[in-house]
C-alpha cells in the first residue's frame, strides 16, 4: 500500500497540506486513508461519561460506536512501541494510499515512505534535509535559500495541483486504476 507522511513542527502546515491532498486525491478518485500522531500522553478520542467510556471503564478492550453516518472503533492498547506496520494495519485493505501526519521519528529514516516536509524555517528544512530520506517536496512559508537542496517547494494555498501531481506520479506510480470504482493496488 503506498504510503506518504506528512512531518513537521507544530503549526507548519501539515493538516492544511493533508486537506489538500486528499481532496484532490479523492476528487481524482483515490480512496485516502489517513493516520494522524497525537503525542500527547493522557489524550483519549473518547468523552468521559458517555456510553463509549463506561464501556472501557468496565474493562471492554475494543469498543466500536455505530451512527447513522459513521462507525468508530476505539481500542486501549499501549501504541508507545508500535512501528509503522502495526499502525497501517489498521487502515482498510482497499485504501489506494494512506497519508500519515507527523510520527516523525518512526519514518524520518524509512526510505520507504516518501516525506513531504512542511517547515516553517530554512533550519527546519536544513535539518529536515539531514535526517529524512526521502523528501518528495517542502511546503511551508519558507526562504528562497532553503529552496536551493533540490527540493521542490509548492504553496499548497496557491498551487495544491502541483503537490497532487506529484503525489501522484511519485507515490501512485504502483496503482492501476479500475475505472469508477477505485483503484486496485500493484502487487510488486
Amino acid at each position: 500500500m503506498p504510503i506518504i507522511a506528512v512531518i513537521g513542527s507544530k503549526q507548519s502546515g501539515k493538516t492544511t497540506t493533508i486537506e489538500k491532498l486528499v481532496h484532490g486525491l479523492t476528487k481524482r478518485g483515490y480512496k485516502i486513508a489517513t493516520v494522524k500522531h497525537i503525542p500527547e500522553a493522557n489524550f483519549t478520542i473518547d468523552t468521559e461519561g458517555k456510553d463509549t467510556w463506561r464501556h472501557a471503564k468496565a474493562g471492554a478492550s475494543t469498543i466500536i460506536s455505530v451512527a447513522p453516518k459513521e462507525l468508530a472503533t476505539i481500542k486501549k492498547v499501549d501504541t508507545t512501541k508500535y512501528d509503522l506496520s502495526e499502525i497501517i494495519k489498521n487502515v482498510e485493505d482497499d485504501t489506494d494510499i494512506t497519508i500519515l501526519e507527523g510520527f516523525r521519528k518512526l519514518v524520518e529514516k524509512d526510505p520507504a515512505v516518501p516525506k513531504i516536509v512542511a517547515a516553517k524555517s530554512t533550519s527546519e528544512v536544513f535539518e529536515a534535509s539531514k535526517r529524512c530520506k526521502p523528501i518528495l517536496a517542502l511546503v511551508g512559508p519558507i526562504s528562497r535559500e532553503a529552496t536551493k537542496l533540490n527540493i521542490p517547494h509548492i504553496d499548497v494555498l496557491k498551487e495544491p495541483e502541483k503537490l497532487i501531481d506529484l503525489v501522484e506520479k511519485e507515490i501512485i506510480a504502483s496503482v492501476e486504476k479500475k475505472g469508477n470504482i477505485g483503484l486496485k493496488r500493484s502487487l510488486i
